[in-house]
């Protein structure tokens, strides 16, 4: 096991650097860019809140912009030192090796129109898509696998009937929608305003002793899981309840009932193990599938400053430093929970040994 680690963690660095090269070549090929924003915003097409402070902070003198705004076209040793600011006056091989020098020593650059680096930009998104991302998978587990076992149980009932019904319901609902419709239900759209709208914290709460912080943290959370998690239930809850009932029809089932052993000693001794292998294996690429998909618009709605909020700002504003490193953390993300899934399939079932695989 030890080798077959080794060998997972070796092919990390070639499986990012292709990732980041398929996206920079495709950025590469994609219409627009920061240079083109900027003269955009000189010809007046734009509002220059974004661009001040970067400008400022380059030094290529857009303090004054009225100066072009209207003219026929850009003075061209303007632009020739807004591609040398943003470092495109390089060919696109260089600029590509030196990002993955930099992101070998998690060295990201700096943000073009934030004037951060990009680190720093990361490190204070980070917590909060995590955070998110950790307790939406594990409500769903906490949910999904004792519902899918009594629906199991109670297989064709209308307690399983019921059930069904609402999960699926859930499930055909897209977060981003299920999330407008909790603002404005309640967090002071048309009706209640029982819950905060935006954060995670409230004005001041940092200053406010732990229990009040987390009594705090949790009320800000409650809308945003509830948009995340309401689509997550029904493959967790069907595969559980599917994964048992397959476990309960085989003989050693009932063989164990032969020898007198009670329902809920054969339901939880026996058949548990054997039906949660791929549900307690499957918990990092749950995990991942939430980070990934269900989060981005959520945290639009409900204003969580997450890493996809982030990404999604920075390509629309072409930011490529935060894009690839956004990028970047994702994929390391990604990748380590794949490795961490591999090992709770050998705890879990230790018959399993991914090193005698050929």
């Amino acid at each position: 096991m030890a080798l077959y680690l080794l060998r997972r963690l070796l092919l990390l660095i070639p499986t990012l650097l292709g990732i980041i090269a398929i996206n920079f070549a495709v950025v590469q090929l994609a219409p627009g860019g920061p240079v083109q924003q900027i003269m955009a915003e000189l010809r007046g097409h734009g509002s220059m809140s974004q661009m001040s402070g970067t400008t400022t902070e380059m030094g290529v003198g857009l303090a004054s912009p009225g100066a072009y705004r209207g003219a026929a076209g850009m003075d061209q040793q303007l632009i020739a030192r807004l591609r040398r600011s943003f470092g495109f006056d390089k060919p696109p091989l260089t600029r590509f090796l030196d990002m993955v020098g930099g992101y070998l020593r998690f060295d990201f650059g700096r943000s073009f129109f934030r004037g951060q680096s990009v680190i720093a930009l990361i490190r204070a998104r980070l917590p909060v898509s995590i955070s998110l991302g950790l307790w939406s998978t594990l409500i769903v587990y906490l949910v999904s696998i004792p519902l899918g076992i009594r629906k199991a149980v109670h297989d064709g009932t209308r307690f399983d009937t019921v059930t069904s019904a609402l999960v699926l319901t859930g499930y055909a609902i897209p977060s981003f929608l299920l999330a407008i419709l909790l603002v404005v239900l309640f967090a002071g759209g048309s009706f209640w305003h029982i819950f905060p709208l935006r954060g995670l914290a409230s004005t001041g709460a940092a200053h406010w002793p732990w229990p009040a912080r987390i009594e705090d943290y949790a009320w800000h959370l409650v809308l945003p899981l509830a948009a995340v998690t309401a689509g997550g239930f029904a493959s967790l809850t069907l595969l559980t309840k599917n994964s048992f009932l397959e476990e309960i029809r085989k003989q050693y089932t009932v063989t164990a009932r032969a020898k007198g052993a009670s329902e809920a000693r054969v339901l939880y001794g026996h058949v548990f193990r054997n039906a949660c292998l791929l549900l307690v294996a499957g918990f990092p690429q749950a995990f991942i599938n939430i980070l990934f998909t269900s989060q981005l618009l959520v945290e639009i709605v409900f204003s969580l400053n997450g890493l996809g909020e982030l990404g999604f700002q920075a390509a629309i504003q072409r930011d490529y430093p935060v894009m690839f490193g956004t990028l970047y953390i994702f994929t390391l993300i990604a990748l380590v929970m794949q490795i961490l899934g591999d090992l709770l399939y050998t705890l879990v079932d230790p018959r399993i040994d991914f090193t005698a695989r050929r």
